[in-house]
């Protein structure tokens, strides 16, 4: 059964305007005209895009969780976001459903961010996409919010058939107080009122029960080590995984149920930035190792994935092995210059 599945809502209680004046036939007409139409799209409490016209029953597909509640009309946002100093502070992280961090040009990272169940107002500084999102995104089935991109870049993830919304789409802004190119946010639900999904996707991650998932090894600190330039630290409490690092305001900040870290083999995407650095590229597909942070322990495991628009699953010499549902921050930690320490 797929994780979402959407039904039609009962006819008292979707919302047709008419005017008083309307003869009964009209009415009628009126009402044939409400059933063809796509079911629009509002803003509710807290920013969220409330759909109007289906349910869904089951699971978010990017956190596992149970759902029964109105599914979003629109696809699940990736939205890339700054993870620099200059990026302080990132907004609209407390509202994603998943995040993952992806190795960049200067060794610095930047995160990939998903947006399905929650649409925040303010989400950024937004900034550029790269080859390595394909594989990030392409399995959700997702639109790429991002600022741009280096031409190689842009042509490469047209030609994966992934939607992209750059500067001058609906919702962008620029923030005054901010030097750019660190300014530049997105209204997630203006941006999602123009956007249309025909069904939710499949589970993003294997999802499972925390009931079901095995004991492993005591861990509450842990560095992913992406470069001599970045590290990102953790420390595991109040039953969830604080960014020791992280560069969002303390009320806004990503606080993960489970931290899984994959070491990826990264290469070179064949071109320069604009001060000569060369971008890397993370090759998110094939198998490696795999090291899963849940409850202040750690799992080890085998990723593999074999396309980039295929779904990542994981194993150890016991089976399959699957991820307790809750919110997920994904590191792909290079796995020929990165490093991966922990610590009870």
């Amino acid at each position: 059964m797929h994780p979402l599945t959407t039904r039609p809502r009962p006819l008292a209680r979707r919302r047709v305007r008419a005017l008083a004046a309307l003869t009964a036939v009209a009415a009628l007409t009126l009402t044939a005209c409400s059933d063809d139409a796509a079911p629009s799209s509002e803003e509710g409490p807290e920013g969220q895009a409330i759909a109007e016209g289906v349910d869904v029953m089951g699971q978010w597909p990017l956190t596992g969780l149970p759902a029964d509640t109105e599914a979003p009309r629109h696809p699940v946002m990736v939205v890339k976001i700054d993870n620099t100093s200059s990026s302080s502070p990132q907004l609209g992280l407390a509202k994603a459903d998943l995040v993952a961090e992806e190795m960049v040009e200067g060794g610095v990272t930047r995160l990939a961010v998903f947006y399905y169940s929650q649409t925040p107002q303010q989400v950024g500084p937004v900034r550029s996409m790269r080859a390595t999102d394909i594989g990030i995104v392409q399995p959700a089935g997702a639109s790429l919010v991002a600022s741009g991109g280096a031409p190689p870049t842009v042509r490469r993830v047209a030609d994966a058939g992934i939607k992209t919304f750059t500067e001058g789409a609906a919702g962008y802004v620029r923030e005054a107080g901010r030097a750019a190119p660190y300014n530049l946010m997105m209204n997630l639900p203006r941006l999602a009122r123009t956007l249309k999904a025909p069904q939710p996707p499949a589970g993003y991650l294997p999802w499972g029960s925390a009931d079901e998932f095995p004991q492993g090894q005591k861990a509450t600190k842990v560095a992913a080590t992406f470069s001599a330039s970045h590290t990102t630290n953790w420390q595991y409490r109040g039953g969830r995984y604080d960014n020791l690092n992280s560069f969002a305001a303390q009320g806004d900040r990503f606080r993960p149920d489970t931290l899984l870290v994959l070491r990826v083999p990264v290469g070179d995407a064949g071109y320069r930035d604009p001060a000569g650095n060369p971008v890397p590229e993370t090759k998110f597909t094939g198998k490696g190792e795999a090291m899963v942070f849940h409850k202040g322990r750690l799992v080890r495991a085998t990723w593999e994935k074999p396309g980039l628009d295929a779904r990542l699953s994981l194993s150890t010499k016991a089976g399959e092995l699957k991820i307790p549902a809750g919110k997920v921050w994904m590191e792909l930690v290079p796995a020929n210059t990165g490093n991966v320490t922990f610590s009870k």
